[in-house]
């Protein structure tokens, strides 16, 4: 047995019955189950349908994402996250760097690497180096004044949590802000890079190993088997290239509004929903998420 979610926009909420119906009937299915009003429904298969590609792209017209998975084990133990632009939504990198004065050199820098362009390490490298000499305290202010979550990602974490998921950020940003955010949303832990300080200032330099794209899986593989679970049990979701390697090994790898060289790998896409979708598509019901 399949299921396939389908999933608003999250302003729009526009998924009408009219439309599920419409769904429902193309892909032959057997019936369906609303699991948020106006934004997320289930619809139930018995094989995986032929047109599922023609029906999502006619999806994407409407802003509503569709995804499809076997129904067996599609609640997920354990979380991985990225965080800059899926749990929060800026890159704390180029808000330290337009404090510094060098935004849009290290925008560029970092749109690149994004997209698969650059090698990260390098590219990580070369960003942080043009940091140099920012005063620690500019990290404090940009957490208070720049950083703003993503919507969705209380919802998110206290609801698996609650369903006694074990959670972790695993992000190629810095463990400056991943400590701040995994504490302010209850991750069980948080896996970054560390800026080197020196005398109340950044050197300019980042401690190695550098945690990239092998570093994800790493920590995935590190993850599973102290949780005692396998691929199968989590669920991933990223934006950027360095995601790829969690996303595509996870059980459920989840592109969230991704760069579109990691959106083609992926075959869970929410382009328009938000970190709520997540649940909706473990099968979360509205009553069952925490508000």
């Amino acid at each position: 047995m399949y299921v396939a979610t389908l999933i608003a926009n999250s302003e729009k909420k526009n998924l009408s019955t009219l439309i599920l119906e419409d769904v429902v009937n193309s892909l032959g299915g057997i019936n369906y189950n609303i699991l948020g009003s106006n934004i997320a429904a289930d619809i139930l298969l018995e094989s995986e349908p032929l047109n599922f590609e023609i029906i999502w792209k006619k999806l994407q017209k409407d802003e509503i994402d569709i995804i499809l998975q076997p129904i067996k084990d599609r609640r997920k133990k354990i979380l991985l996250a990225d965080m800059d632009s899926t749990i929060i939504q800026q890159e704390c990198i180029d808000e330290l760097a337009d404090e510094a004065g060098v935004g849009s050199r290290v925008a560029g820098i970092t749109k690149r690497a994004m997209n698969g362009e650059l090698d990260f390490e390098e590219a990580l490298i070369e960003r942080v180096r043009l940091l140099k000499g920012l005063p620690t305290k500019t990290i404090d202010n940009v957490l208070k004044t720049r950083i703003t979550l993503m919507p969705g990602a209380q919802k998110l974490i206290k609801t698996m949590k609650y369903n006694g998921c074990y959670c972790s950020l695993v992000s190629g940003g810095f463990t400056d802000f991943t400590a701040a955010i995994s504490k302010l949303l209850g991750f069980d832990e948080n896996r970054a890079n560390t800026l080197i300080h020196e005398n109340n200032k950044l050197s300019g330099e980042v401690q190695f190993p550098i945690l990239g794209k092998q570093a994800k899986v790493d920590a995935l593989n590190d993850i599973i088997k102290k949780q005692g679970c396998d691929y199968n049990d989590v669920i991933a979701v990223g934006d950027g290239a360095n995601d790829l390697g969690m996303l595509t090994k996870a059980g459920m790898g989840v592109a969230l509004h991704a760069k579109p060289m990691v959106a083609a790998q992926c075959s869970a896409r929410l382009n328009f929903a938000n970190l709520e979708g997540l649940l909706y598509l473990q099968g979360y019901t509205d009553q069952e998420i925490i508000k």
